[in-house]
């Protein structure tokens, strides 16, 4: 079995951080300790390439002067005192921020349910091997699969204490167990690689690792000799639920509170209107039982509900920090996450909800399109919503997948792609960003 981390020892440390930044004279802090521990093996043609092990303490404190504020980060031996007395006298040195400030005494979490998120099941380093050499041979086994990039398996155990001055006080553990792999198919000029991996909350929900190098090595297979597909205009382009995700994440990133503030969003004007096709349904919820992206509270011990964050295709709130959420004169729906030591506002567990058809019927519905399995670059930009990205994929011939296609380019604006989308049915709630398959019509798409 695994040992969890002491988390009541780090919250008295914490706690004793928060008191002497009010000694000394802050008139709020807050102090977070992220604890993470995590190991993993590599292998490549049936060898092992690293074991990798890790362990890490990061301490971080944030005192408030009035409007100014100031953080700091150290390692587990510092002295409490000194980095207290750093962290005030730079705060009083620094400039007003009128935004800055900690959550709310009413919005603090008042209990943290037991989300399901700690697996103590130990897996040896042993344990990690045999997997990924069982991916990685499962995928070279398959006719046509010529090489591998490699395979690997994982485990990792991570804890967030934090303590406020406005009486806050908790904790919270995660594990994450992994594997993956990653594999060629054909030879010289002519090769292509894909790969296929999971990653769970508890060890036993895995799939099997020869699984997903079959999956890995079959992929790979149906993409060799690919062609290039004509350039043209208004084409229907199905997006496979591994890249719609990526879909889901741009939208997610167009409605972060912190993009708004910075009037950096393509949909900064268009709360309370259409941003998708009437219908469809964006939600984040932070409570799902064992869910990918799950926590009993924030970063700023706010306890985040279940959110509509488009309904009916009508955005209806942004991802909010307490920060952000002040600026904009509205309130934090719980979306804080720590980085280092600023907080920032981001989505939980985000998902465009399933519609009602098949990924099957909806290729059968498509006489001439592109069925997009993979792309290529970071064409999308989140001021303009211009939208421009490499991919490969199948050629959609009379409702059937055909030959492979590759070496293209689709693009589109995504104010105008969003309004077009029809989901699938097929939703796969695993990741903490999930989509089903997707439809998007009247794309632009260059080729020969």
């Amino acid at each position: 079995m695994q040992q969890p981390i002491d988390s009541q020892n780090l919250l008295t440390r914490a706690e004793e951080l928060v008191d002497l930044a009010k000694k000394a004279g802050a008139t709020d802090a807050d102090a977070v300790i992220v604890r993470s521990r995590s190991r993993s093996v590599s292998v490549r043609l049936g060898k092992v390439e690293g074991v990798d092990a890790s362990e890490s303490d990061d301490f971080s404190l944030r005192v408030f002067i009035g409007s100014r504020v100031a953080s700091v980060s150290a390692n587990p031996g510092f002295d409490a005192q000194t980095l207290v007395e750093r962290a005030v006298a730079m705060a009083k040195a620094s400039p007003e921020d009128p935004f800055a400030c900690l959550a709310d005494d009413a919005d603090l979490s008042k209990d943290h349910p037991d989300l399901g998120m700690l697996d103590l099941t130990e897996v040896s380093s042993a344990e990690l091997t045999d997997a990924a050499l069982e991916a990685e041979a499962a995928a070279l086994a398959v006719p046509g699969v010529t090489n591998s990039a490699g395979s690997g398996a994982s485990t990792s155990m991570g804890g967030l204490v934090l303590v406020t001055s406005r009486g806050f006080s908790g904790s919270y553990m995660a594990t994450r167990f992994g594997r993956g792999v990653s594999v060629i198919a054909g030879e010289g000029t002519t090769m292509e690689r894909d790969y296929e991996g999971d990653s769970r909350v508890r060890y036993a929900d895995l799939d099997a690792a020869a699984e997903l190098g079959r999956k890995a090595a079959e992929r790979a297979v149906k993409k060799l000799n690919p062609r290039k597909a004509d350039t043209g205009t208004g084409l229907t382009v199905i997006y496979d639920p591994r890249v719609a995700r990526g879909l889901v994440s741009h939208i997610a990133s167009a409605i972060n509170g912190a993009a708004i503030v910075r009037k950096t969003s393509f949909l900064m004007d268009m709360m309370g209107k259409q941003i998708l096709r009437k219908g469809l349904t964006v939600t984040d919820d932070p409570k799902i039982f064992r869910g990918s992206a799950s926590r009993p509270f924030d970063g700023e011990g706010v306890s985040g509900e279940k959110l509509l964050m488009v309904e009916d295709g009508v955005l209806q709130t942004w991802f909010l920090a307490t920060s952000q959420a002040r600026e904009l004169g509205l309130k934090t729906n719980g979306r804080g996450v720590r980085g280092g030591t600023s907080v920032s506002p981001s989505s939980s567990n985000m998902a465009l909800e399933p519609g009602d058809i098949s990924p099957e019927d909806m290729i059968k519905s498509v006489k001439s399109g592109f069925y997009v399995m993979e792309m290529i670059g970071h064409g999308a930009n989140l001021v303009t919503g211009e939208y421009s990205r490499g991919a490969a994929g199948f050629w959609i011939e009379n409702g059937e997948l055909t030959y492979p296609v590759s070496e293209v380019t689709i693009a589109g604006n995504m104010k105008d792609m969003f309004l077009s989308m029809t989901p699938a049915n097929d939703i796969d709630r695993t990741y903490s960003t999930a989509s089903p398959t997707v439809m998007i019509e009247n794309m632009t798409l260059a080729g020969r």
